[in-house]
């Protein structure tokens, strides 16, 4: 969800922001309850801006994206050597947030033994590193957000009262779009300037009827279904004015939903005529998500309505993010792609919006290849290598990709991942920014500066190549870990100095104007791009496998010599300018290649170097993790 500055038009009522004004200037500790997509980041944001800490850093951690294992070191720290992989040590977001506001959003997601460890940090204002034993003072508001009943959390035992208590200090509840319509033309002529803006479209304008459907829908998703729905518009819309037909809030026309076979058909033959880009995928995605609504999540009731196997079923579902891949018991939370008990095989992929994993989703080609052979595609999407990285680790995916560096860290652990192809390098495409107006003009100005990294991933391993060249180590500097964004907001220019990025992101910033590339990783990394798939699945379905690469190399050619129609794909899915995205694409080729012994040759130098920075725990041979077909 976009988050707007304090300049900006704030997303709750005037009477709400009253609450909010009272509020910012203290250091209380606030509650903020509200439905999912309801704006509760913004108002933290809010008050954060309008508070004395605005100048420095405003972070947000969601609690229910943390894993069990890896939670307390997010949130509290470690030292290096706290558990195996521990190479150096992480600041948590506690200390990362240090003088500012730190937002824990969801926090009736976190289990009952982090419940007491956070309990202790909001008494005492400090934080004990995992691995260590001396405490580390900390000065941070903590605002908090749910959208669960935290009172019957309590009852049931899943919550902590003297917690709530805690954090009850002050409690705020944010009230659903749909309780203050009068919000909507304010807000909704916010998202239109925002996109037309990002996406570089001239203003647009909504029709009376467009905005008499916003006001009279009931916005089950809030706020972010707000935002979505008009930045879907913005893309649709080739006229100055959105007529409710780009808003797919509904029926387009006033035309009453099709209750029998002969209405059916007829409203079919009217979304033809209108040719309103594909319409098979919208039928599908509208059926299913209704479907699944109705049957309030249950998966064997909607299978049932819509008169299809439950593998089918679970197929959409993964497409339209609404589930996560399932585990199964039987192989002691590693699942395999052998055949159900009605024949049904499946093939979990986690890929990133950006490249060819990103087109072959969008062009659903390989659903086509595999429709007469009874095997199931189901997509889940990653922000980041890591991550991708830890759920092929844990058996929740079968097939990924990642940069050079991930797959290293996986394999000094032990991990059963294994290289089955790769792509070309892409040294432009990862670099370090600054602000156009930043005081950084070489390397060496940043000594002592705020650099934001996602963790283990290639431009981790760029920032340690700059910080060399300029005679620094990564204690000369103040490593925040977090994913990169693009546009930044007013507290992400405070939180940092500087931000480590890749494509697609990294070229809409340049294209921006208002960043500044310090270097990039010509002549520091190479920046390839490795297609890896767990162990066990490789013995049960190099079939599956073989067919699969075979259709990313289709896909990398058809990137390759149709540029401009796969920029328009990706940037209806990324949210970004297809100029950008065009530039992203040609900084690399997309030519997907089997693994091959100059290819392992580069890794195994990064994982050399790595290994003698103490970055690795233990030296690797690249070799010994590669599919031998």
């Amino acid at each position: 969800m976009h988050n707007p500055g304090p300049d900006l038009i704030d997303p709750a009522s005037i009477a709400f922001q009253s609450v909010l004004d009272r509020l910012a200037p203290t250091d209380a500790t606030v509650l903020i309850v509200g439905e999912t997509g309801t704006g509760k980041e913004v108002v933290a944001r809010y008050l954060h801006y309008h508070s004395p800490r605005r100048q420095q850093p405003f972070l947000a951690v969601n609690c229910g994206a943390l894993t069990e294992s890896l939670a307390e070191s997010e949130l509290f720290g470690h030292e290096k050597g706290a558990f195996t992989g521990a190479a150096e040590r992480h600041q948590g977001w506690f200390e990362a947030a240090e003088g500012g506001t730190l937002l824990l959003d969801e926090i009736g997601e976190l289990s009952l033994p982090l419940q007491v460890k956070l309990l202790r940090v909001l008494q005492e204002r400090e934080v004990t590193r995992v691995g260590s034993r001396r405490p580390v003072r900390v000065n941070v508001r903590v605002v908090a957000a749910t959208h669960v009943d935290l009172a019957s959390a309590i009852r049931e035992r899943r919550f902590r009262e003297d917690l709530y208590y805690r954090l009850n200090v002050a409690a705020v509840t944010l009230p659903p779009l749909r309780q203050r319509r009068e919000d909507i033309p304010v807000l909704a002529s916010h998202f239109l300037a925002l996109y037309a803006r990002r996406l570089g479209r001239p203003l647009l304008r909504l029709s009376d009827e467009s905005l008499a459907t916003l006001m009279s829908w009931s916005w089950p998703g809030n706020i972010r279904e707000l935002e979505n729905t008009l930045h879907n518009a913005v893309l649709l819309s080739r006229e100055p004015l959105i007529t409710p037909r780009q808003l797919r809030l509904g029926p387009v026309s006033g035309a009453a939903l099709p209750d029998e076979e002969e209405d059916l058909d007829r409203f079919l033959r009217q979304q033809l005529r209108e040719n309103n880009g594909p319409l098979y995928p919208r039928v599908i995605e509208s059926l299913v998500r209704n479907a699944f609504e109705l049957s309030q999540g249950n998966q064997m009731q909607t299978a049932a309505l819509l008169g299809i196997s439950r593998n089918t079923l679970r197929t959409h579902l993964g497409h339209l993010g609404l589930i996560k891949p399932r585990r199964s018991l039987a192989t002691g939370g590693a699942r395999t792609s052998a055949p159900t008990e009605d024949g049904e095989r499946e093939l979990r992929i986690g890929y990133q919006k950006f490249g060819n994993l990103g087109i072959l989703k969008a062009r659903q080609s390989l659903e086509a290849q595999f429709a007469d052979q009874g095997v199931s595609v189901l997509w889940s999407e990653f922000p980041a290598g890591p991550q991708l990285l830890y759920a092929l680790e844990n058996h929740e995916i079968d097939f990924g990709t990642t940069g050079d560096v991930p797959p290293i860290f996986a394999q000094s652990t032990s991990s059963a991942l294994r290289y089955v192809a790769w792509e070309p390098a892409a040294p432009q495409s990862v670099a370090l920014l600054v602000t156009g107006d930043s005081p950084i003009r070489t390397l060496a100005d940043l000594k002592g500066k705020r650099v934001a990294v996602n963790k283990g991933s290639n431009v981790h391993y760029l920032l340690l190549h700059i910080l060399d060249e300029a005679g620094l180590t990564s204690q000369d500097v103040r490593i925040v870990y977090a994913p990169p964004k693009y546009p930044l907001t007013p507290s992400d220019r405070h939180a940092v100095d500087a931000w480590m990025m890749w494509d697609p992101l990294l070229s809409d910033a340049e294209q921006s104007g208002q960043m500044r590339v310090l270097a990039n990783g010509e002549g520091r990394v190479s920046n390839h791009q490795f297609y890896l798939a767990d162990q066990q699945f490789i013995r049960h379905s190099a079939d599956l496998l073989n067919v699969l690469i075979d259709a990313l190399e289709q896909t990398g050619r058809y990137i390759d010599a149709h540029r401009a129609d796969a920029a328009d794909l990706l940037a209806a899915e990324l949210g970004l300018a297809p100029k950008a995205v065009g530039r992203a694409l040609g900084r690399r080729s997309h030519q997907t290649r089997r693994m091959d012994l100059t290819i392992i040759r580069q890794q195994q130098a990064i994982a050399d170097r790595f290994y003698a920075l103490g970055l690795l725990p233990r030296a690797i041979k690249v070799r010994d993790a590669v599919w031998q077909e």
